[in-house]
């Protein structure tokens, strides 16, 4: 089951259940242990308390998420930081995210356009543009944060962020923003007269 795709109603629901009792014989990892079917690659049981603390961390996206659509959210530096703060802060993996937003800077739709490592994550311009499109996006802002801790903007995050700019120009979409995150701190391309 994935968290993304459930209804508020539902989700907040799985925060209050109950959870099923474990089957016998289950080695006892820790006292409060709960089976969780929809755990991370590589993980097959947590905490309950980390079970409910991820479900509630995804009723806060998507209440973020839909108070944010149809609305111009995104107006600064730091008005996008806020956003984007609760989608990237407690990720231990790099993620590329885009917002899509229309002529008045309204946001359309927040996706992650791609997953990466600790360390790095792949961003092909091609697929940006081609959602871009397909949301009849006017501008977009990205975001990507760092978790290895450093919010500076680094060499390859400059020419990625030029080549972004350059494909979505030849498509009249405008790039507002680019944020980088790490650790509590962030840095602006517009900010840093980058973009």
């Amino acid at each position: 089951m994935n968290f993304e795709h459930l209804p508020l109603d539902a989700l907040r629901a799985e925060l209050l259940r109950e959870p099923e009792p474990l089957p016998a014989p289950l080695p006892s990892v820790c006292s409060d242990c709960a089976p969780l079917p929809y755990a991370p690659p590589g993980f097959a049981r947590m905490t309950l308390f980390d079970y409910r603390l991820a479900v509630a961390r995804q009723i806060l996206l998507r209440a973020a998420y839909e108070d944010a659509l149809g609305k111009s959210v995104l107006t600064s530096p730091s008005a996008a930081r806020e956003y984007f703060a609760l989608h990237v802060a407690t990720l231990p993996y790099e993620v590329f995210l885009v917002a899509y937003l229309d002529a008045q800077h309204r946001v359309i739709a927040v996706e992650e356009a791609f997953r990466g490592t600790l360390t790095a994550t792949s961003v092909y311009p091609r697929e940006i543009v081609r959602q871009a499109l397909s949301h009849n996006a006017a501008a977009i802002v990205a975001c990507h944060q760092h978790p290895s801790g450093s919010a500076t903007i680094s060499r390859a995050d400059e020419v990625l962020t030029a080549a972004l700019k350059a494909a979505l120009a030849l498509v009249d979409v405008r790039f507002i923003d680019h944020l980088v995150f790490a650790a509590g701190r962030f840095a602006s391309f517009a900010e840093a007269g980058l973009l």
